[in-house]
């Protein structure tokens, strides 16, 4: 099977790398294909002609901003008529994409994780069969974990996993000062903080624990977190990570407003 990435910045050059080490044939587009040669160390073909590499793919992968999209659809209109077009081009809705194309389309939105094959990537459509989906949920397989959800949600989702390795950085990057601050070195404070973020993420996924319950198995009465967690509460940390997550969602809705 051929996919092709139409857009091999960040995410896409993450997803097409992902791809190939999982044994399909894949070809990047970017304009500047320079910057994006070294995906060839992968088996990735890499080139600046989106009509040719959609022409010659089974699925095609559209990892653009949303503001290029119209143009890139207009571009490669008639060679994904028919084939499964994967857009992961936040805020823009299945109504939208078809609009500008004959392919069958899945609305998905995945995050930077996509690298280390840890993404959670959360898709929609209404226009594949059983073994289409399957084919999709394999794909999005060589990236981490998935899931199918309501259109409804997508922009949420946008909000929450697809911003939310910037939350997390930003909370490390701060437990890593925290630490230099209180006289770690900064290999071990970057370490203790990136071991502590990911096992307690595995913790809760391994478990039916609440983040609540895992919380209370850690603060102890006249403890050191207790007194931590004060401080958290005092400047008003969850409040400030729920109106990111608030904030993102919005712009997701708004960016399906301004591109027409």
């Amino acid at each position: 099977m051929r996919i092709a990435v139409i857009g091999a910045g960040t995410i896409g050059s993450a997803v097409a790398k992902a791809l190939a080490e999982e044994g399909y044939e894949v070809v990047a587009t970017r304009r500047k294909t320079s910057k994006v040669m070294w995906l060839e160390d992968y088996g990735v073909e890499v080139s600046n002609d989106n009509k040719a590499a959609a022409e010659k793919a089974d699925i095609v992968i559209l990892a653009v901003k949303p503001n290029k999209v119209k143009k890139v659809l207009e571009e490669v209109k008639p060679a994904v008529e028919g084939k499964i077009l994967i857009s992961f081009a936040a805020g823009l809705s299945l109504n939208f994409l078809k609009r500008l194309t004959g392919a069958k389309i899945v609305r998905a939105m995945s995050n930077i994780a996509v690298l280390v094959k840890e993404s959670f990537t959360a898709y929609t459509t209404d226009d594949l069969d059983k073994e289409e989906i399957e084919l999709v949920e394999r794909i999005f397989g060589a990236f981490g974990k998935c899931i199918r959800v309501e259109e409804e949600y997508m922009d949420a989702i946008t909000g929450l996993s697809g911003s939310g390795p910037a939350y997390a950085s930003v909370f490390l990057e701060a437990l890593i000062y925290g630490g230099l601050k209180v006289g770690l070195p900064r290999d071990i404070a970057r370490l203790a903080a990136a071991q502590t973020l990911l096992g307690t993420a595995k913790l809760l996924l391994e478990t039916d624990f609440h983040p609540a319950q895992v919380r209370e198995m850690v603060t102890t009465p006249g403890g050191t977190t207790i007194d931590g967690i004060f401080e958290l509460e005092d400047n008003r940390f969850r409040t400030a990570i729920m109106k990111a997550v608030e904030a993102a969602t919005k712009k997701s809705k708004i960016l399906s407003l301004e591109i027409k």
